[in-house]
């Protein structure tokens, strides 16, 4: 794995979406639109829509409770080196993810809830992601590594 060389972000594109199911699907393709630019191979595009997705859906969920007078912003900006994706909720606390990697077995004998798929979800999906939160916003930040993927990385 190359390492990261520094270089200044630059902001490719900022979006406010309402918490309203199915918004998800809109902060997805506006940033697969942002990044169009970047040449991230299919593969590697879909999983970043992905973890957007359900970043999203959780952030509008979690954080914000479904009260569409709460958005979910969404930063991109990338380095020469890296792209970037943070997701904001207007959520207060530290952020409620489930830190329990997520077992089938366990989850079908009623040993784990069903639920919880997300967060690993969408760490299999990018390269870093870090979650962050105080008493105003939560924030999940999502990191691809542009370099790998010249040399056939994730």
């Amino acid at each position: 794995m190359t390492a990261p060389r520094s270089g200044a972000r630059r902001t490719l594109a900022e979006v406010s979406v309402p918490s309203e199911p199915g918004n998800e699907r809109r902060a997805m393709e506006k940033v697969a639109g942002a990044v169009e630019g970047l040449g991230l191979p299919a593969p590697t595009l879909e999983r970043l829509k992905t973890a957007v997705a359900e970043a999203t859906m959780n952030a509008m969920e979690h954080g914000n409770h479904y009260r569409a007078e709460l958005p979910v912003v969404i930063e991109v900006s990338a380095s020469d080196a890296e792209l970037f994706v943070k997701i904001t909720d207007e959520g207060s606390g530290p952020p409620a993810f489930d830190s329990e990697i997520p077992d089938l077995e366990a989850k079908l004998e009623g040993v784990q809830t069903p639920r919880g798929w997300g967060l690993f979800l969408i760490k299999s999906m990018v390269d870093e992601m870090n979650v962050t939160g105080d008493e105003h916003h939560h924030t999940v930040e999502l990191i691809l590594h542009l370099d790998d993927r010249a040399e056939g990385g994730k």
